[in-house]
Parts: structure tokens; sequence; C-alpha cells
């Protein structure tokens, strides 16, 4: 009995001394908030009040009910911006009738210049699904940072100015929350077919 007692004795202590490193871990992750990060999309999102081109407000209330696409750029963007409400603009027309049952927003990170009426003239060019938001200053702050989107200014040699910024394509689904980046680089058809799925 005794040999029996001095052979397990190794086992318990290796047993425990694995129990508590799992339990340290488990501490030490959730003080560095690693466990929150597995629950990341979610915190992806929440209140803002805009504008869009038509003066109407927008809020996160207007997402309810549709599948959402939203993307961060400006009315000035040289390239990245148009390229990817032409892109968007593909996929919408795609969808037939389906895209009257579709959200699909283009927010701006540059208030200053990207009023209601800029962005009207602006989004002419694309499907008229697109709405365009803008706000002030405080409230472009606000949307910027609950949607973890980089924005900056970056000065030009003539004395204008551009924006770095986020160039993620939001899919959200009819409840409001964040589902995944939404896919543009392929055949409209397809990313069309993959939309109508959260319909």
């Amino acid at each position: 009995m005794a040999a029996a007692s001095r052979s397990t004795r190794p086992l318990v202590i290796i047993a425990a001394f694995a129990g508590s490193l799992v339990v340290g871990l488990v501490v030490v992750l959730w003080l560095l908030g690693g466990l929150n990060k597995v629950a990341a999309p979610s915190s992806i999102g929440g209140p803002f009040q805009l504008t869009d081109q038509n003066g109407q407000t927008v809020t996160e209330q207007s997402l309810k009910g549709k599948p959402t696409l939203i993307f961060f750029g400006f009315t000035h963007c040289p390239d990245v911006c148009p390229t990817s409400l032409f892109e968007i603009s593909q996929v919408l027309q795609a969808m037939g009738p389906d895209a009257d049952r579709l959200n699909a927003y283009f927010i701006s990170v540059d208030p200053e210049r990207d009023t209601p009426a800029a962005m009207k003239d602006y989004l002419s060019s694309f499907d008229p699904h697109l709405k365009g938001l803008s706000g002030t200053r405080e409230a472009t702050d606000k949307i910027e940072k609950s949607y973890r989107v980089y924005a900056k200014k970056v000065e030009t040699k003539d004395g204008d100015y551009t924006m770095d910024h986020t160039a993620l394509i939001y899919l959200m689904d009819k409840n409001g929350n964040f589902v995944a980046p939404f896919n543009l680089k392929r055949k409209p058809e397809e990313a069309a077919a993959d939309l109508k799925r959260y319909l």
C-alpha cells in the first residue's frame, strides 16, 4: 500500500501542476483581454447619427431589418473609393429587385468637405441604392471609433489634403450586427448570390 501511494504521488503532483497552469493561463488571458477578443465582431458597430445626401437622418436603427454594406471613404478620393463604389454598384445591379431589400452606405471620413450636397453630386455616378452619409466632426469621429476605422488627414504639397483611411467593406446582418468583411474581388453575380443569403 505504501509503495502504491508513493508511486501515485508524482502523478498527483503533475496533475495539480498542470491544472494550475491551465487556470493561470486563463487568468492571464482574461487580464490581458485575450478572452474578450473571441467576440471581437460583436464589438464592431454601435450608435450613430448622420445625414444622407437627401438631408434625411440615418442612425444605427436604420440598419435594422435589412442586411447592410458599409464603406468608409471620401469624395475627393482619387482611386480606391470610386473603384469600391463602382464594384458595390455592380453587385447591387446583379441583385436585381432584391437590391431594394439591402442597405448600402458610403460614409464620409472627410466631414469638412463632404456635405450632403457634395455627397449627392458624387453618388450620382453610382447605383441609386447607395446612400452617402456625413455628419459633424464629432459624429464622424464617433462612428469611426465604433467601427474601428482608421482615418487620417494627410497634407499635400499644393496646400490641400487627402485622407488615408480603412478601405474595408463591412457586412452587417438584419439586426445591425457585424458579420464579416465583404469580398468584392469576384464576379458581381457571385457576390450578389452571397449577399442574398442574408436577406
